[in-house]
């Protein structure tokens, strides 16, 4: 007798964690996956020196910041980018970084091309916090980076 009431809670526990591993199967995390990192280097940022491009647009999404630029060129596949921050964080509320965005373009032809390119904002998030508002040189409003 003893023995069928433990089968019994076994079986109905083994039941329940079977549904249950069901359950969080169906959840799957939310990964994203950019382009490139973001870095973070004060001298890198005061010292930066980009090739000329338009900024056609700027978004976050999650944790990516994707942005569209043209600029002249070949066909623009050998061209190169970085998202740089300064490291300062301004001490307000929300807290607020600062950007720059490097193209490095070597081709010397006249056409125009776009291109998109996602980066990391991971690392520029504040423990204790969860939104900074980002100040990306060339862009006249905000961007507000909610994690």
């Amino acid at each position: 007798m003893m023995l069928r009431k433990i089968l019994l809670v076994v079986s109905i526990m083994c039941s329940f964690l079977s549904i249950q591993c069901k359950e969080d199967d169906d959840i799957k995390p939310t990964i994203d996956i950019c382009d490139q990192k973001t870095v973070i280097n004060k001298n890198i940022y005061n010292n930066l020196v980009s090739a000329d491009f338009n900024l056609v647009s700027a978004e976050i999404t999650n944790n990516c910041l994707t942005i569209e630029i043209s600029a002249s060129g070949c066909d623009g596949n050998s061209w190169e980018f970085n998202l740089v921050d300064s490291g300062a964080v301004a001490e307000s509320s929300p807290e607020q970084r600062y950007l720059k965005f490097q193209l490095i373009n070597q081709e010397a032809c006249l056409a125009v091309f776009k291109k998109t390119i996602s980066f990391d904002l991971a690392p520029l998030q504040i423990n204790g916090s969860n939104e900074i508002i980002l100040h990306f040189e060339g862009l006249e409003s905000l961007l507000r980076y909610k994690y």
